[in-house]
Formats: C-alpha cells, sequence, structure tokens
C-alpha cells in the first residue's frame, strides 16, 4: 500500500479526520492522490509533499515551486456520482483559499491583506498570482490541487512580472515557510465550509479579480484564437464567466479559456 511509505501528519482534519500524509518528494500529488484513491482511502484524504518532480497546472502547464518553501498539497473528495458534484468547485476552492491565505496572513501581518480570486482557479496579490489551483475527475472522484507561493522570494526571470508570494508581500520568509502547514489547515476549514455555503456567489464577486474592468478572454483552449473584450461583469451561478462585450447589452457566458487583463491606457 502507497500510504505505508508515507508519514501521516497530526493536522486536525475537519473531513471527518481522513488522513494527511506528507511526502518529501513526488512526482505530483495528483498523481499520488489517485494512487491513494485506489486504496479506499476516505473522502477529505490529503497528500502534501515538499517538492514535486512534475507538478502540473491548468491547460497542460508545470506548476514550479522550490522545495521546503511553498505549500503543494492535494485534497481527494468522494462523491456518490457526477450529479452530486458541488457545481464551480473550482471557484469555490479559490475562494475558500483566498479567505485561508488571508486567515494565515493576519497570523504574521498586523495589516490586512485582500488576496483575489481570478477566474477560474487562481489567486492574486497585487495582481501578481501567488496560487493555482487544479481540479480533476474521474465520474464521482475529484481530486483538488493546490499551490501556494508562501516563502518563496526568488523566480525564474520570465515569472518575476507574474509571479509573487506571501514572503513578497509580508516579509518573514524563515516564519512563513515554517508554518505553511498551518496554512493547510486553515485551507481545509474553509473548504470544509464553502463546499455547502448557498452564498458563496454573492461574497466571491467581491474579490472576483479585475470585476467591473475591460478584459480580453481567449474561449475556449489558450491558442483557440477566439478572443472577446469586454467588461468582466461577474460569474453565474454555475460558475461561468460573464464578459459583457463591447456594443452588447447582455453579457456572454463562458465555462472554459483564459482571461487576459488588458493593459489601462
Amino acid at each position: 500500500m502507497i500510504y505505508s511509505n508515507l508519514e501521516n501528519l497530526n493536522i486536525k482534519n475537519p473531513f471527518n479526520d481522513a488522513p494527511i500524509f506528507f511526502a518529501e518528494t513526488v512526482s505530483s500529488t495528483m498523481d499520488v492522490s489517485r494512487e491513494l484513491e485506489r486504496e479506499n482511502v476516505p473522502h477529505g484524504t490529503v497528500i502534501v509533499a515538499n517538492f514535486q518532480e512534475k507538478g502540473r497546472g491548468r491547460m497542460g502547464r508545470t506548476w514550479q515551486a522550490n522545495a521546503g518553501e511553498n505549500l503543494s498539497f492535494t485534497v481527494l473528495l468522494r462523491f456518490k456520482d457526477f450529479s452530486t458534484i458541488p457545481i464551480a468547485l473550482t471557484l469555490k476552492t479559490g475562494f475558500a483559499a483566498a479567505l485561508a491565505v488571508e486567515d494565515f496572513s493576519a497570523l504574521f501581518h498586523r495589516d490586512e491583506i485582500f488576496c483575489a480570486v481570478k477566474w477560474p482557479n487562481d489567486l492574486m496579490l497585487d495582481s501578481k498570482k501567488i496560487a493555482g489551483i487544479l481540479a480533476e475527475s474521474d465520474g464521482k472522484n475529484v481530486f483538488i490541487g493546490i499551490g501556494v507561493n508562501v516563502g518563496q522570494t526568488e523566480f525564474p526571470v520570465e515569472l518575476r512580472e507574474k509571479a509573487g508570494s506571501l514572503a513578497l508581500k509580508i516579509g518573514l520568509a524563515d516564519a512563513l515557510k515554517s508554518a505553511r502547514f498551518r496554512l493547510l489547515a486553515f485551507i481545509l476549514e474553509r473548504l470544509q465550509g464553502e463546499l455547502t455555503a448557498e452564498d458563496w456567489r454573492e461574497r466571491l464577486l467581491g474579490r472576483l479579480y479585475r470585476r467591473g474592468e475591460m478584459v480580453r478572454f481567449i474561449a475556449g483552449c489558450a491558442d483557440s484564437g477566439s478572443a472577446v473584450e469586454g467588461i468582466l461583469s461577474g460569474v453565474r451561478e454555475d460558475g461561468a464567466l460573464l464578459v459583457l462585450p463591447q456594443g452588447a447589452e447582455t453579457p456572454s457566458a463562458f465555462v472554459t479559456g483564459e482571461l487576459q487583463a488588458l493593459p489601462v491606457l
């Protein structure tokens, strides 16, 4: 059994005390979570790793994180069938993680920070990405991978204008790195609550990245060439993004695609 080779972290899991496993190095926590699912671990089981050799993000991208500086984990959620999977699960997860980042930051910094949710799966601090979420499903089980830049203060040249971290925002890199599993606990607590919250959309709109601003949206895959420019007006109850194209009277809804901010002229 794979979990016999994993350390069991002593962290309270609000998902019925399901185990929280730790590994020093894995291919990706998503891969390990799928292996754990086949061994019938319970709903809410978490695998967290110090380093991922092949961490991945949305649309086939890679997720790069320095060993021991950030938080990378996957939580397994089991449902009866596809129809019982909560709608807008990725967005709800992002909202929960944003709230948890603020909870965690308050332990170290007296000034409140504001963590925005960029549709559909990123968290933003001061217009820089600090976290990404990847949700995959096999029809009834959902594997939610979350990566948060906690203590990292250096990024590759090509990412420096786009990537941020909690340490770059509030300092205290060493303290943040040492406490990153407390952030994990905050995220799980928030996630467990948001999965069944009925007012998630109303509260999410208050931190929806670029809401009310002009954006460019690439519908479908990143190289589809199908671009729409307009005002980002919100999200539907099912999590679809609403963009009001220039000259239109009603917003268009998108369920897949890439959101791009337009430069301020």
